[in-house]
């Protein structure tokens, strides 16, 4: 008799009771397994447990905020990867910038739709299942990129990415040379169908540009249409300094 598949277990930081209920509630329905926590310091040791799948996160938190959560979680390299979908009442173009640059996967504010949380849910961890199809190393230059064990390395160095970090240098990766529009690009690394903030896809890149170190400079700009990973260092000079762009 084949076993059933293992239920999904989502970590809910919020310190709202009733979001936490209604969240919890909505992922319940949707046949996920739930964990709480309502306050910072208790949401980071559970994430640190090694049980979640991906984590809903509050910002404005008791004891430790969730940008500090978020932060700490990243910089361990056991959570790394762990998809944090951001969930708060900070509206404002400036707190989703600086939650996507701290490694947030997703951002998504209060009051919201229950039905589009679950969906972001199910796209976040549909990324997660994918990246780990056995799919051959990508090289190019000094970097390369290892699919099926979700790893990157430049110049032997293993750079940690997020997963979706990843799953956006995979595709500049593998379509190099080609432009990839904004548009495109939250669509098959988001998972989109609608329009969203673009920005989003700009905070993301420039996180990935920094953590690339030299090969930042093949992740080119492509003023009012997106992105594209170059083929060929300009002027061939190995030891030129890397500048990122400013985004379009």
């Amino acid at each position: 008799m084949t076993a059933p598949p293992r239920q999904s277990i989502i970590l809910v930081v919020e310190d709202e009771p009733d979001v936490l209920e209604l969240v919890c509630l909505n992922l319940s329905a949707a046949g996920f397994h739930t964990i709480r926590a309502m306050n910072g310091t208790e949401g980071l040791e559970k994430a640190l447990s090694g049980l979640p799948d991906l984590m809903i996160l509050d910002l404005m938190l008791p004891e430790l905020g969730g940008l500090e959560v978020c932060k700490t979680l990243r910089r361990n390299p056991e959570t790394a990867d762990l998809p944090i979908l951001i969930l708060t009442a900070k509206a404002e173009p400036i707190h989703r910038v600086e939650g996507l640059e701290l490694g947030a996967d997703d951002y998504l504010t209060k009051p919201f739709s229950p039905r589009e949380l679950v969906l972001r849910t199910r796209s976040l961890l549909r990324r997660r299942a994918e990246d780990v199809l056995p799919i051959e190393p990508i090289r190019h230059e000094n970097l390369v990129l290892h699919p099926k064990r979700h790893e990157a390395f430049v110049r032997n160095r293993r750079v940690d990415l997020t997963v979706t970090e990843f799953r956006l240098l995979n595709m500049l990766l593998r379509g190099r040379g080609r432009v990839h529009r904004r548009e495109d690009l939250l669509r098959e690394v988001w998972g989109y169908d609608k329009s969203t903030d673009t920005r989003t896809v700009d905070t993301h890149v420039r996180r990935l540009r920094e953590k690339l170190g030299r090969s930042a400079r093949y992740i080119e700009t492509v003023r009012g249409i997106g992105y594209r990973f170059r083929t060929k260092r300009k002027g061939g000079d190995e030891k030129e300094p890397v500048r990122a762009k400013p985004d379009a």
